[in-house]
């Protein structure tokens, strides 16, 4: 039955029987008291409801939000939070349309509240998308003063700006986090430098055009391999790192870019290291020596460059990879490490199982820097304990044999040699004396100790007046000089120039005459580059006799011998041996597709290896572009650089060393 009251009844049931009730059409006076009640509660929130609510009116000017977070801002920094946009910078449709979820048929758009708050949501989902944006790929462009700024003072300025705001650093509204150099009133040069003289200035830029070529033909045709196949316009696979695509030529030549202004190509770089540079999947057994000197180098250079500790922070990643190699009875590390599995063994050709002195003594200046900035020791202590295992040993007549093995800690074969498998032994020993802001003596005697006897019994002179440093095998002279030992001219003429001595005329000397003997090697082929290996003999001199001598890869050597030459003594002749070598360059090694390598360089017409070696970019272009630069950029004075031509930091001289007592963590 249907009810007419006001309320519906409620009917009561008795195993199915119907019960009847009374109905009741009205409600108690407590009830009704009740009901009008909660209406006047409920009216009064909603009218004092309008009372907390922003202010509308003036949305386009001096919103009320943006009000309140002015006054929230003076809390205290602890409270701070981006301050909302105004709203006419949403009125245009098209960024609502690419967020795709504001439509006219989601609010009533008549409603001025409804269109206020549809403009705080779009605001803040924008706010939010860049936010995820910046915490997914973070990228910095590096701070490269104006060629147009003559003086330093907006060096200065930068470098003082980046010690009060430590940590982070935007650029183009790109966030990176670095650690900020020490305070100096004067921070080095590190990517101008124009020298005064015009046609210097001219050479240079033909260096700078000529890497540009290198390396935008690099990213075109083998961006993330690990070198450039010139001809075949491809990557290369045979390098030292084999098929894995470990960008060395990235990393190698990084640091050239920096120095030589290009930051767009050093922007590209950057972002391969940071999203693709990973050596836990990389199969086979690489070269402890060349992953250090490349990679671990480079990367430490551009951290000194820019503070950006992504570079530190791949630096030891990279060396933590090779730490695996130092586990041997003596501390003498392996020359080949698996990254992937960690295990480490030498060569099978190297003089019964032994390390090669020029590998294992070629890791000093990155290890030890990377303690420096990092504050964890191991790195230290690791070549702290090749020295010690080394200056305990017995030399024969003072020298160092190549080969040394890590587990009975005796020397291999009594083969020394100032070129491969000896060469940069004894160039870490001089400038982990000027790393350490001549601090560590014992390099430098040992330096000294070591060269005085190379000097008596490997220095030879050729009957046309040549001087080179011949090969010795048990105690017999091998008159034969690699194009590696042709950085000895400038390692001489900078350990002279620092310390004098009564040796230091004799050691100038001798520079000069082997830097001139180099010289000759390119001068005396048809190509005015060099050969692998030239010999002395009664028929030839300064020349390659073998066919497997007479290529040219590319090689630094030389050329770091003229800057170091020019810079030490100004003599012009080692800058017009620089151009001379930029033109056979360019005539004979260029390609439409970069530059390689030459297999024969006494012929006219030579066959090209097709092979764009990564320290082509790291090292010869480097050392060619600062020999036509000033000598502030990149100064002697305050930087000393690796065998790879990667620039560190000197201790105690220069701002940029970072140590980790700075660094903003």
């Amino acid at each position: 039955m249907a009810s007419t009251g006001i309320l519906p009844t409620h009917q009561r049931y008795l195993n199915g029987a119907h019960l009847p009730s009374s109905v009741r059409r009205s409600f108690r006076p407590r009830e009704k008291y009740l009901i009008i009640l909660v209406f006047f509660t409920f009216g009064v929130v909603c009218f004092g409801a309008f009372f907390f609510l922003p202010d509308f009116k003036f949305v386009n000017s001096s919103s009320s939000v943006y009000t309140v977070y002015k006054q929230i801002q003076k809390a205290g920094p602890e409270l701070l939070f981006p301050a909302p946009p105004h709203m006419d910078e949403f009125s245009d449709n098209s960024r609502s349309n690419k967020l795709g979820i504001f439509r006219h048929d989601f609010l009533d758009q008549d409603d001025p509240h409804e269109l206020e708050d549809r403009a705080k949501l779009k605001a803040k989902i924008a706010e939010d998308m860049e936010m995820d944006r910046k915490s997914q790929k973070v990228l910095e462009r590096p701070e490269y003063n104006k060629p147009s700024t003559s003086s330093s003072t907006k060096m200065v300025e930068t470098q003082q700006k980046q010690q009060e705001t430590a940590g982070n650093v935007e650029v183009d509204n790109e966030l990176i986090v670095t650690v900020p150099p020490s305070f100096s009133d004067h921070y080095p040069n590190i990517n101008r430098g124009e020298d005064s003289d015009p046609i210097a200035r001219e050479r240079r830029n033909k260096v700078l055009e000529m890497t540009k070529h290198a390396w935008n033909n690099y990213v075109r045709y083998a961006w993330g391999k690990n070198e450039l196949k010139p001809i075949s316009k491809r990557g290369h696979t045979g390098s030292v790192f084999g098929s894995a695509s470990a960008g060395v030529t990235i990393v190698d030549g990084l640091d050239t870019l920096y120095i030589m202004g290009l930051h767009e190509e050093f922007k590209e770089g950057r972002a391969w290291i940071q999203e693709n540079l990973n050596f836990d999947d990389m199969v086979g057994d690489y070269s402890v020596f060349e992953t250090n000197i490349r990679y671990v180098g480079g990367l430490l250079t551009c951290y000194s460059f820019t503070g950006d500790t992504m570079f530190r922070d791949k630096a030891e990643y990279i060396a933590k990879k090779l730490l695996p190699a130092f586990q041997t009875p003596t501390g003498i590390p392996y020359g080949l490490i698996n990254f992937k599995t960690g295990t480490s063994k030498n060569y099978a050709w190297a003089s019964g199982g032994a390390s090669i002195l020029s590998e294992f003594g070629t890791l000093h200046l990155e290890f030890s820097y990377l303690s420096d900035v990092t504050g964890n020791p191991i790195y230290r202590e690791k070549v702290e304990a090749i020295r010690n295992v080394v200056q305990g040993m017995e030399k024969p007549k003072g020298l160092y044999p190549n080969y040394l093995n890590p587990k009975t800690g005796k020397w291999g074969q009594h083969h020394m040699s100032m070129g491969a498998m000896g060469d940069s032994f004894y160039e870490y020993l001089l400038k982990a004396w000027i790393q350490s802001g001549k601090q560590d003596t014992e390099a430098r005697e040992m330096y000294d100790a070591a060269i005085e006897a190379a000097i008596q019994h490997m220095l030879q002179t050729s009957r046309g007046g040549l001087m080179y440093f011949s090969d010795l095998k048990f105690d017999r002279a091998e008159h034969k000089m690699d194009h590696l030992a042709c950085f000895s001219g400038g390692l001489l003429a900078l350990g002279a120039k620092l310390e004098q001595s009564p040796m230091s005329p004799r050691h100038m000397e001798i520079a000069a005459g082997i830097t001139n003997t180099c010289h000759e090697s390119y001068a005396r082929t048809n190509t005015k580059l060099g050969p692998e290996n030239f010999r002395f003999t009664d028929a030839v001199e300064a020349k390659a006799i073998r066919t497997t001598e007479k290529h040219y890869l590319l090689r630094p050597e030389v050329i770091e011998s003229y800057f170091y030459m020019w810079r030490l003594t100004k003599d012009p002749k080692y800058r017009e041996w620089g151009w001379e070598a930029v033109q056979a360059l360019e005539k004979y090694c260029r390609t439409p597709g970069g530059y390689s390598g030459l297999k024969n360089v006494y012929q006219d017409d030579p066959l090209k290896d097709d092979v764009q070696q990564s320290y082509f970019l790291a090292e010869t272009l480097k050392y060619l572009y600062l020999l036509f630069s000033d000598d502030s950029l990149i100064s002697l004075d305050e930087w000393v650089y690796n065998t790879e031509a990667h620039p560190l930091p000197i201790k105690g001289i220069n701002p940029y060393y970072r140590e980790h007592s700075n660094a903003a963590y």
